[in-house]
């Protein structure tokens, strides 16, 4: 049978079906040139993504592993089925590592103030896992917020909190390394000399925070201008995890959609934008498509806008918010200014010209008429203060 008719006996999407066949966990299944065909007697795989009753009625709870930070960042670190988020941190019993998983819930999903008030009382607890989540959360929800001084002060006192610690417990010089690289990469803050390498860090991290790690490890080759490994390990992360974790797996297929976007492959980069949002709309995970919109190329623009159109103005509202913050991180910690006084679609648009697009391209991906590209691409030159397309790269961190 096609795609199409095992989507509609096993009541799921057709894209859902194509994603089981090329993951083998459907018997039998054999490719025909971008199609699979079913067979007839297949039975529909178990989806770790979707809930089944029972894992509504008991959703799962962390690993805990002495001594491997298993505690730390427990939403992040937990393969709850989407739509059961609040399920999850409810199942917790009442106390810190409840309260911490609730600042996470908050953070993911937009709410920045509500995340660091629930995060701040933890920030001197006695129990390690609890300070530095408490430390993680605070940083990365004082920025859009705008309070950089609050924001760098608790990544210090993370790092502080490791340090203390690491003379008892060796072990913890992953977390430091895990939480220096990702400063690093997502802030552009400068990386302490004499920490493990990435490749050294990852199998001491539990599953989720492995699995971020793997996207902070992307994110800096999508820096550096490798998109094809970059697209390599996040896909090989999210192929070998053996539960899916929502929230590191939302970042991996938007790394994914910015390296696919940068190789030109939009077909494809649309399919991981829609399994990220797959993922993340159940529960409200948008925080992480608000903090990549500008990289994304236009795809929430042309995908989310027109089918979710409340969802995406928060998004945006996300956007401006958090790059208000971290451009008072990176501009100075850098000397590099990255354009500030875009709109959203302004910087989308120009993104796509600093790779070459053309006009019609831009018109035809992000659904607006070439007179319109035309404009957002005028008023960006002006407000950048640049005469030609080619010189918009500079300002775009593509």
């Amino acid at each position: 049978m096609t795609v199409k008719d095992a989507a509609q006996r096993w009541n799921v999407t057709e894209r859902l079906v194509q994603r089981l066949c090329a993951e083998g966990r459907i018997e039998g299944a054999v490719k025909f040139g971008r199609s699979w065909g079913v067979p007839v007697n297949a039975r529909k795989p178990n989806d770790p993504r979707r809930a089944d009753s029972a894992l509504r009625a008991t959703p799962p709870r962390p690993r805990r592993v002495p001594g491997s930070l298993a505690g730390l960042m427990p939403l992040m670190n937990t393969p709850f089925a989407p739509g059961t988020c609040a399920e999850f941190v409810d199942s917790l019993a009442p106390g810190s590592r409840r309260d911490i998983a609730q600042a996470e819930f908050y953070y993911f999903s937009g709410r920045p103030q509500e995340a660091v008030a629930a995060a701040t009382r933890y920030l001197a607890s006695e129990d390690f896992d609890t300070r530095l989540s408490a430390c993680l959360i605070c940083a990365y929800a004082n920025l859009p917020l705008g309070r950089i001084d609050r924001a760098k002060h608790a990544l210090e006192a993370a790092r502080g909190a490791i340090a203390a610690a690491s003379e008892e417990a060796p072990q913890l010089r992953a977390a430091e390394a895990f939480i220096a690289q990702t400063a690093s990469v997502l802030l552009h803050l400068p990386t302490p000399e004499g920490l493990p390498r990435a490749q050294d860090v990852l199998p001491l991290l539990p599953p989720g925070l492995r699995a971020f790690a793997c996207y902070v490890q992307a994110h800096a080759i999508y820096l550096a201008g490798d998109y094809a490994q970059s697209l390599g390990i996040a896909q090989t992360a999210l192929m070998t995890q053996e539960d899916v974790y929502p929230i590191p797996s939302i970042y991996l297929h938007l790394i994914a959609v910015m390296d696919l976007m940068s190789m030109r492959e939009t077909d494809r980069a649309r399919e991981h934008l829609l399994a990220a949002w797959e993922l993340a709309r159940p529960d409200d995970l948008i925080q992480a498509f608000g903090e990549h919109h500008g990289l994304l190329g236009g795809m929430l623009e042309a995908e989310l806008k027109p089918w979710w159109p409340e969802d995406f103005k928060r998004i945006i509202a996300i956007t401006y918010r958090f790059s208000a913050g971290w451009r008072r991180i990176h501009n100075p910690a850098t000397s590099d200014d990255v354009a500030d006084d875009l709109t959203t679609t302004e910087f989308a648009a120009s993104m796509l010209a600093a790779r070459g697009w053309t006009n019609q391209e831009i018109a035809r991906h992000m659904g607006v008429s070439v007179n319109t590209v035309k404009s957002y691409i005028s008023r960006s030159l002006a407000k950048l203060g640049v005469k030609r397309r080619q010189d918009l790269g500079r300002f775009m961190l593509s």
